[in-house]
Parts: structure tokens; sequence; C-alpha cells
């Protein structure tokens, strides 16, 4: 999803808005970000055109932030909605100063901070997730034998 509204005159450089050290000129919302965009943050049917619209005015914002400061793979929205996206470099799009631009590929919703604590600090909740399922897999294996 391209900014369509930007229609300037006289000026040579593609749209972009900087997030990082990222300058993001188009969204793509998975299949996968789409569902859970409907399960965990609206309860609507949404269309992929208005999950990227309501990103993109977010984006433009500033309300898109890094959840850590040195991975570049988790953000949060509206310091509430945790969000894991990817960026691929847009073949022969370059701002003016010959840096490329890049595609945010929104990859998941994680839900809401405010509705499931666990999301407040990842890393400790993933090391949780990976330790009850390794238990479970070992209790499980125990009782086949």
């Amino acid at each position: 999803m391209r900014d369509k509204a930007t229609e300037r005159w006289g000026t040579y450089e593609a749209f972009h808005v900087p997030l990082g050290d990222k300058r993001i000129a188009d969204i793509v919302i998975t299949n996968h970000a789409k569902v859970r965009y409907e399960d965990r943050i609206k309860d609507t049917k949404a269309r992929y055109e208005d999950i990227a619209l309501w990103l993109w005015e977010r984006l433009k914002q500033g309300r898109i932030t890094p959840y850590y400061r040195k991975e570049e793979d988790v953000y949060l929205v509206d310091d509430d909605i945790v969000m894991v996206a990817e960026f691929n470099e847009l073949p022969g799009e370059f701002d003016l100063a010959g840096r490329p631009l890049h595609r945010m590929i929104i990859v998941t919703f994680l839900g809401l901070m405010s509705e499931t604590i666990e999301l407040r600090d990842l890393k400790s909740y993933y090391s949780w997730l990976r330790h009850s399922r390794r238990m479970t897999l070992m209790k499980n294996s125990r009782k086949r034998k």
C-alpha cells in the first residue's frame, strides 16, 4: 500500500517515512497478520487496505516505535499494540541521497499490552513458553514409555 494521497509537483523523490534506519515507502499485510488483527485487535472484519492505511497513518505520525532498542523486528503501535515486522529493500528505488527505500511486511500482531500482561516483557514470556512446552513434551514422552 503506497501513499496514494501524496501528489507533489516538482520533486523527484518517492514518498517515504523514516523508521529507525529504514525508509518505509510501502506496507504489506500478510494473511496471518490480518487474521491476528481481527482476532486480537479489532473484533470486526478488516480489509488489507484498511489495516495498511491505519498503519501508514500511525507511521507518518511517529506512533510506531521499536519494542527493544537494539532489535528491529518487534514494534509498538500507540504504545499498546505489539506487532512483528520484516523489511525488504524495494528494488531500484532510492531517496535523493541514494539510500534504498524499504517495504515493511507486517508478519503478525501479538496483541494489546493493556489486555495481555505477558506482552510487557517478551523475552521472559517466550523463555517461559519454551520451558513450558519442553516440560510438556518431556512429560508426554515419559507416559509413552
